[in-house]
């Protein structure tokens, strides 16, 4: 009995250093242009992709910002797309990004929302994405 859970104790510290000492993941915001962001708060990491033009609605935008003050302040988007990610299936897991919303404008671009911690809501800007010739509809 003593040796059946020890086996299981050994198994769960093996994982647990599995998922903490698996090497970073590449840094995409780099590669592709993106500006890095974090938000006033501190709690959110995000980025922005390309330059939105001055007096557009994405101008308004600031990383971290709820996504109810986001749609009052710009509107309904054209189209929305929800989905997990990859981080909501590391076992023992407690950060945040394990699901994200995005909201589609049709000519402005995409915008990506997300959680601060496991547990939150997607409901926090992390990503702009400027794409003037954007269709508005989820890809």
């Amino acid at each position: 009995m003593i040796v059946k859970y020890g086996m299981i104790a050994i198994c769960v510290m093996a994982l647990t250093g599995c998922a903490k000492n698996a090497p970073p993941p590449a840094d995409t915001a780099a590669d592709s242009g993106a500006r890095k962001v974090r938000s006033a708060d501190g709690a959110i990491d995000g980025q922005i992709y390309g330059t939105p033009a001055p007096r557009s609605k994405f101008a308004k935008l600031q990383i971290g910002m709820p996504m109810k003050q986001v749609t009052d302040l710009i509107g309904q988007p054209t189209d929305t797309d929800a989905h997990v990610t990859g981080k909501a299936f590391i076992p023992f897991y407690f950060g945040g990004d394990t699901a994200q919303v995005e909201l589609f404008y049709k000519n402005e671009g995409s915008l990506t929302f997300t959680g601060a911690h496991f547990a939150a809501a997607p409901n926090r800007l992390a990503e702009i994405h400027v794409n003037p010739a954007e269709t508005g509809y989820a890809h």
